[in-house]
């Protein structure tokens, strides 16, 4: 199997506002890596070998690839929009694939069972049609009019909501999600998830959010998306097999799963297979 198209991404490492000079020893696809501070308080990260790897940052984390990415970290204009309130969640360790949690956030039909009485409740259970597409010019997977009602779709929501949802999928272990804002109809919430693949069957991940919330104590906001993804990481724990199976014929999709369709395809299409499974056991 083929690693490098996964080895060239990016993937985030650690908090920027976390770095100090002592580091921060993980792993990045079963390579032992340090993330640290330099002297001059830059992000510096270090492989297992002692060589200086590829770093950015960006949405307040820390970004690097054990390759030689061949294109920027995807661009979310939002985070440069005046207003905002960026929220580092912090990271949820699940023992999964990375591909798995990807799919996981995307699918919307678990919401009134996994999530029940936050963003979704019986016997509001049914997910309308919505469209999903591979857009070509940027290389990513897109869910639009996608609909659902939600008793508290979020901190910031007095009452039960029908939610309208966009879901993105930029690289192989990053989602971004937007929905609709309460406080500002106009506007949409954006929420991402951000999967650092430790190994093949373990991964650290690390929601972000860009909302327009000026009310709810940073507290709140960080406790609200916690909860969400520590109820997601029990389902996440079980699924089995524990890889991704790419294959069409190892599980049967409904209508609902439109998008993690459309992610396998996309996933198998340009070899990121680090995480799946590609043929039946």
């Amino acid at each position: 199997m083929s690693l490098q198209a996964m080895i060239d991404e990016w993937y985030p490492v650690g908090l920027f506002s976390q770095l100090d000079s002592a580091g921060r020893k993980t792993r990045l696809m079963g390579e032992p890596i340090d993330v640290a501070s330099d002297a001059d308080g830059n992000a510096r990260v270090t492989g297992g070998d002692g060589r200086v790897l590829p770093v950015r940052v960006r949405y307040g984390h820390v970004w690097s690839s054990l390759g030689e990415p061949q294109k920027e970290i995807f661009p979310i204009p939002e985070a440069d929009q005046p207003g905002r309130r960026f929220v580092d969640v912090g990271v949820v360790r699940v023992r999964c694939s990375p591909l798995r949690a990807v799919e996981n956030f995307l699918d919307i039909a678990h919401f009134p069972f996994v999530h029940t009485d936050i963003l979704g409740a019986e016997p509001h259970t049914e997910v309308q049609n919505y469209k999903v597409e591979i857009r070509e010019e940027e290389d990513e997977v897109w869910a639009t009019q996608v609909k659902f009602y939600q008793p508290q779709a979020a901190k910031s929501a007095s009452g039960g909501i029908t939610t309208e949802y966009m879901y993105r999928v930029p690289a192989p272990t990053c989602s971004v999600l937007y929905k609709t804002c309460p406080p500002r109809p106009s506007e949409w919430d954006v929420i991402t998830l951000f999967v650092q693949p430790l190994a093949e069957d373990l991964c650290d991940v690390w929601p972000w959010m860009a909302l327009f919330d000026d009310e709810t104590a940073m507290t709140d906001l960080i406790h609200f998306q916690q909860t969400i993804f520590l109820q997601d990481r029990s389902i996440l724990e079980n699924q089995i097999p524990p890889l991704l199976p790419l294959d069409p014929g190892m599980e049967i999709p409904t209508r609902a799963d439109l998008t993690s369709i459309a992610y396998r395809r996309w996933l198998k299409r340009h070899n990121y297979t680090y995480g799946a499974q590609l043929v039946a056991q």
